[in-house]
């Protein structure tokens, strides 16, 4: 696996840092709306397998007529069909366009992929003199980093995607760093997030690249039972999840203890091992997932309600599952979907949906480490991420 170096990083956290920031805008009501952009939308990407057509016309783009043009919301269109637009807006998102359409850089990144003849390069003038040097030094490590999907490259447009030696998390987020525009604020502010983001997976994959498997699934577990919790094995957990749900799935609210006895009483005609012991830990887990609604009792045991969204197979084994994410993350351990796939269902085939769990766990746990005020220059490349 190829893995890209983090120093390639440097320009464009040199760049973004010397530009205003959200909380340093002269003007409040910018201020505001930067800052609500930042806390509630992601960086959009194009079509990932189809970044090198544009999304309107569908034609390739090339040095011609059909010159990429990357808007502040990440969309990128052609330069024919931009010069359509009946309002200066984006065509997908609506998003204001704030700088001229006939001004608005040529994405050289993507030019360089489609094979295309890169034409002289536009003067930009940016608003402060001292930006015009870091926004070439950043647009130069974004068409650097832009050459790993060279063997992505297809025909009319489309990526081909198994000849690449970048995992396809690592395809997707530098295609939307690639798409990134770094002349206005909007634009500005989604590369800082793409580029953190890919370097927070370059490192990611840098570790699980090196890290013993054995070691990794002992800290695991000693993480879970550090907490209370425990992990029976794939075989017994699911046996065992499922016995809660039998017990509790139709409403029924009972005490921490007939619960555990009732799982216990089951799984002992086929795992021996099961005690009151493990089974409440598995409980526990349960329990700090927030699985439960507990209703306390004055001179008695609590009683325990399973939440009428868990009240399916798949919607608390989900839960279970990011509940042991989020203990994996908490612990700083860094974990591929395919071992946790292999963890927790003793297969590789619950692949995806583990993906899914990780991505949903980590955005959360990046949310709550970076507050929306934070300026850019305060946000590490090295964050956690499984």
């Amino acid at each position: 696996m190829s893995i890209l170096s983090v120093s390639n990083f440097s320009g464009i956290f040199l760049f973004l840092s010397q530009l205003p920031t959200p909380g340093r805008c002269q003007h409040g009501v910018l201020a505001a709306e930067t800052r609500a952009l930042r806390s509630t939308m992601p960086v959009q990407a194009a079509q990932w397998t189809e970044f090198l057509s544009c999304p309107i016309c569908y034609n390739e783009f090339d040095e011609n007529v059909h010159k990429p043009i990357s808007l502040g919301c990440s969309h990128t269109v052609c330069q024919s069909c931009l010069s359509k637009l009946h309002r200066k807006a984006c065509p997908f998102d609506q998003t204001a366009i704030h700088t001229d359409i006939d001004v608005l850089p040529v994405n050289f990144a993507l030019l360089q992929l489609v094979g295309a003849q890169v034409p002289n390069r536009q003067a930009l003038k940016l608003s402060n003199l001292g930006e015009d040097k870091h926004y070439e030094v950043a647009k130069k490590c974004v068409e650097d980093l832009a050459l790993y999907l060279k063997p992505l490259s297809g025909s009319k447009g489309v990526a081909s995607l198994n000849q690449s030696t970048l995992s396809r998390p690592m395809q997707r987020k530098l295609v939307t760093l690639v798409n990134c525009q770094l002349v206005e604020e909007e634009g500005r502010i989604r590369a800082m997030r793409a580029a953190r983001s890919l370097g927070e997976r370059t490192v990611t994959e840098l570790i699980l690249a090196h890290q013993n498997p054995q070691q990794l699934s002992a800290n695991l577990w000693a993480a879970v039972r550090a907490r209370g919790c425990q992990f029976l094995g794939p075989a017994m957990q699911e046996e065992a999840l499922k016995l809660v749900l039998l017990a509790l799935e139709d409403g029924s609210a009972l005490s921490r203890k007939v619960l555990v006895l009732f799982v216990v009483q089951r799984l002992e005609p086929r795992f021996p091992q099961a005690s009151k012991t493990s089974i409440g830990h598995v409980v526990q887990l349960l329990y700090r997932a927030s699985c439960f609604k507990v209703t306390k009792r004055d001179e008695d045991s609590s009683l325990m309600q399973l939440k009428e969204e868990f009240r399916s197979y798949e919607a608390l084994r989900r839960e279970h599952d990011a509940q042991i994410v989020h203990i994996a993350l908490e612990a700083g351990l860094r974990i591929s979907p395919e071992q946790w796939s292999s963890l927790l269902y003793g297969d590789l085939a619950h692949k995806s949906h583990m993906q899914s769990i990780i991505d949903k766990v980590s955005s959360g746990v990046q949310r709550s480490c970076f507050a929306p005020t934070d300026p850019p220059q305060q946000v590490s490349c090295c964050g956690s991420l499984v």
